[in-house]
């Protein structure tokens, strides 16, 4: 009884730690709605998210895997969010970027549909159909939290955190510390390996955070074209682009 407590209480830190993971590049998507324009964001890790999203959604549906209702309803909600975002790049952004994001869109969405169809039909034993989605999601899941990579390894190059935002770090953390324990919880490894991922990675940025805390003027003059957030990536100059989650 105990575990099924903490199992939904870590279920419901997880969905609004995710929330806010999903709510934070809508100051970026202001922007591009008034300006009416892109400018040089990028729009792949949208798509990928909401892959990610859909993949997770089914993931936890009832007859693919048990007790992980709080996991579609998260992803649901984000698959929602991403596709909304998704939806005001491809209105803004120039013909060349339109045509590359709607070719991406379309086969994300050619993935997803294959995976949930061969789930459903192509295998009538409930282990082998959770194994398939719960393997899909993980991969896009890892890849998802990899994302912020190359944004420490320009904090650990400049010496600088100016363009990575303490809140940010903390709620990928926190989101996948959550999510991490809950999979250990239910023994589910599909849940607890990726997010577990994301723990780590959460923790190694709010580590450089601390490290480099005071630095974050420094890199003003040599970085201003660049710009990080959630799930998004700003190219500069150089054509060097950045993406947190």
């Amino acid at each position: 009884m105990p575990n099924k407590a903490l199992h939904l209480v870590f279920g419901v830190l997880g969905n609004a730690t995710g929330l806010f993971l999903f709510l934070s590049p809508m100051v970026t998507f202001k922007r591009i709605v008034m300006k009416r324009s892109t400018e040089h964001f990028s729009g792949i890790p949208y798509v990928m998210t909401l892959l990610n999203c859909l993949l997770a959604a089914w993931y936890g549906l009832p007859f693919i895997s048990q007790d992980n209702i709080l996991v579609t309803a998260i992803n649901g909600t984000g698959a929602v969010i991403e596709s909304i975002y998704v939806l005001i790049f491809l209105i803004f952004a120039p013909k060349k970027d339109k045509a590359k994001i709607l070719g991406l869109v379309i086969s994300i969405l050619a993935v997803f549909s294959t995976i949930a169809v061969v789930s459903i039909f192509g295998f009538h034993e409930s282990k082998k159909r959770k194994l398939l989605c719960g393997f899909a999601a993980s991969i896009f899941s890892i890849i998802m939290y990899a994302s912020p990579l190359s944004v420490m390894r320009m904090v650990i190059k400049s010496k600088s955190v100016e363009y990575m935002p303490f809140c940010l770090s903390l709620f990928v953390f926190l989101c996948g510390t959550s999510w991490f324990i809950y999979g250990l919880i239910g023994k589910d490894p599909f849940l607890a390996v990726p997010n577990g991922f994301g723990c780590g990675l959460g923790a190694m940025q709010l580590i450089l955070y601390a490290i480099y805390r005071g630095n974050k003027g420094e890199t003003g003059k040599t970085s201003r074209n660049e710009s990080l957030e959630l799930g998004i990536g700003k190219n500069n100059q150089q054509k060097k682009s950045n993406v947190l989650h």
